[in-house]
């Protein structure tokens, strides 16, 4: 009966993931380095996720190399973001003036949404690209402000781990905004300035020819 549970639970996972990779639109401008078989199988790995106590880690420490980007649209992150995130909406994750931002070997991407649908087609079409140095955000926003912001206090016989996890989330929470992700302040330039990173050296073109 286990066995047979698994394989279900197995399929409601694959499918998705299947049609979901399925349904990325054709790319007439850049050539995918990975096919859908090699992403399935990255996918149904989970390596693209990184959970929200190392991003909150990073972010107390202040650790330069992390970069959060934001893929919902302008206006969900005008009302609120997490700190030090920039904004590409999922529709411009392809464009080309973001191209060194998410092709870059300098910082470790976190892209992330509400949920993790949106994060995830955002790693999905830089991955298939062959981009790397991008990551997900797990659980989103949402499981963020559970966890982050508001963790559940555990019951008195909890192992010892699970408290110093508690009373590390507290900490970060307050430290991160005390209980709120950071809004923008709409009565200046909403516009972030862009972080610096170092570009990839563009490839020269070969002499002669049309």
């Amino acid at each position: 009966m286990n066995k047979l549970k698994a394989r279900v639970i197995l399929s409601m996972i694959i499918v998705p993931l299947g049609l979901i990779i399925a349904a990325i639109p054709e790319n007439k401008t850049k050539q995918y380095k990975l096919d859908s078989q090699q992403m399935l199988n990255e996918m149904v790995e989970g390596n693209q996720f990184i959970v929200p106590d190392e991003v909150a880690h990073m972010l107390v420490q202040k650790d330069p190399s992390l970069q959060l980007i934001d893929v919902r649209s302008a206006d969900e992150f005008d009302k609120f973001h997490l700190p030090g995130a920039i904004n590409i909406p999922l529709n411009s994750i392809l464009a080309e003036e973001w191209e060194d931002y998410v092709n870059q070997d300098v910082k470790m991407n976190v892209f992330y949404s509400n949920g993790v649908t949106k994060g995830n087609e955002a790693w999905m079409l830089t991955r298939k690209l062959g981009y790397e140095n991008n990551y997900v955000l797990q659980g989103g926003l949402n499981y963020w402000a559970e966890t982050i912001m508001n963790p559940e206090a555990p019951k008195n016989t909890v192992a010892d781990d699970e408290l110093a996890k508690y009373n590390f989330r507290m900490a970060a929470g307050n430290a991160l905004g005390g209980g709120k992700l950071q809004a923008s302040n709409t009565s200046t330039n909403t516009k972030k300035k862009k972080p610096i990173i170092k570009k990839r050296p563009k490839k020269k073109r070969a002499a002669g020819g049309c």
